[in-house]
């Protein structure tokens, strides 16, 4: 009896997804819980796994195909895997003779996706010249997009060392070709661009600023890193815990911040769940860290580093990026001085973290050198006034000049 492979149930948050990769090609092997194909979602990727040991024998959602909710992405016929093994050559040894026209086959023990393949016979790409990432070596469309990338750049380089030769007309003429690259957005590229464009359109969105002296939080981290991470097994002492906590006190205070506008009613949250931007080679995502006012510094330093881990390899769930009411970003990792950070809608206020950075300032009358660093609260001022917005910044100031004061709920 043949099983179905279906796309994934979506949650009502997404509506549909594009067929990414397929790790498998038709007639091969494919044993139980092993990966089969990705479905990229404006969200996330999401990986679909064998229901059984058997047979890949059709695929019927190509890469890059839509699909909904629970679609059929293709058939597979139930067996032993060991016996099955036989029928996979066979059909293999079948279209080797095609495979071949286009690009030359794969090095031994990898095997090239069905939208691989059809890149590689578009450029004439030497299959052996790409270095597959996928499972077991196999090569994926990515990997073939990255290396046309990878031989742009090159081609580019050699152009422009190259010396110019005179043209028929005597004059000094351009050396090497102009070349351009036409690649397509990701879903996830493309749906992070309409967020950013409505949120921009459809927020009275506004920036407040200050600054924060770092120099007590960094003594406090200098101090006690190695015995925090000793006690906490091998978690580091870092400066988001401190900021997801300091904000989590803030929002207490001033709950606007903390509420979101859900057409004409005002929803205030009870809670905080707090959104910490990633970036990762797919674009910025915000997994969310639920109930972060009952989470301890560690807990919070812990959380992130799994969510980091798991938004870099592409593991993150639907679960993992729905909800947040409030959100903290870092472009200080990347050498950020300053920025206006965008709010992540129905949100009404992000947190902009920023470059510590040693800067003159007045103390007491005389010029100290500190370590400052520029923080940004981006809010919807349809709901949050100037004053409130103010406030709240300067309630994170305080609490993160004074750490205790977050321990102690002050």
């Amino acid at each position: 009896m043949t099983i179905e492979l279906k796309a994934p149930a979506f949650p009502e948050s997404v509506a549909d997804g594009e067929v990414a990769t397929w790790h498998k090609a038709e007639g091969d092997t494919v044993a139980r819980d092993e990966l089969i194909v990705e479905i990229e979602t404006d969200k996330v990727v999401m990986e679909v796994v064998a229901p059984v040991d058997g047979v890949l024998t059709s695929i019927k959602a190509a890469a890059g195909t839509v699909v909904n909710s629970e679609q059929l992405l293709a058939l597979i016929e139930p067996g032993d895997i060991t016996q099955a093994s036989g029928t996979s050559r066979k059909v293999e040894s079948a279209d080797t003779s095609q495979a071949t026209k286009g690009a030359a086959p794969a090095a031994s023990g990898q095997g090239i996706g069905p939208a691989a393949r059809t890149l590689l016979e578009e450029h004439k790409l030497d299959a052996t010249a790409v270095k597959g990432t996928g499972k077991g070596g196999r090569i994926t469309k990515e990997d073939v997009v990255a290396h046309l990338a990878t031989a742009t750049v090159a081609t580019q380089s050699t152009a422009a060392s190259a010396p110019s030769t005179p043209s028929n007309s005597g004059g000094a003429g351009p050396s090497g070709e102009r070349v351009e690259k036409r690649v397509p957005m990701t879903r996830m590229r493309t749906k992070i661009a309409e967020r950013l464009l409505e949120a921009t359109q459809q927020t009275a969105m506004l920036t407040t600023f200050n600054e924060v002296n770092m120099a007590p939080l960094m003594e406090l981290r200098r101090k006690y890193k190695d015995q925090f991470e000793k006690t906490h097994n091998g978690t580091r002492l870092g400066f988001m815990g401190f900021f997801v906590k300091a904000a989590c006190e803030a929002l207490k205070r001033f709950p606007e911040v903390n509420a979101s506008i859900d057409g004409s009613d005002v929803v205030y949250h009870g809670y905080q769940d707090i959104g910490v931007a990633v970036s990762t080679s797919n674009g910025l995502v915000v997994p969310v860290l639920r109930d972060a006012d009952f989470m301890s510094i560690a807990d919070v330093e812990a959380k992130i580093k799994e969510l980091g881990i798991r938004a870099r390899d592409n593991k993150l769930t639907i679960d993992d990026m729905t909800g947040g009411t409030f959100t903290v970003t870092n472009g200080g990792v990347f050498g950020s001085l300053m920025s206006t950070p965008i709010l992540n809608p129905p949100q009404t206020g992000i947190l902009g973290m920023h470059k510590i950075q040693d800067r003159p300032m007045a103390v007491d009358g005389q010029v100290v050198i500190l370590p400052m660093m520029y923080l940004a609260l981006s809010y919807d001022h349809r709901l949050i006034d100037g004053k409130t917005a103010v406030q709240f910044l300067v309630a994170v100031k305080d609490l993160i000049e004074d750490p205790a004061r977050i321990l102690l709920q002050l």
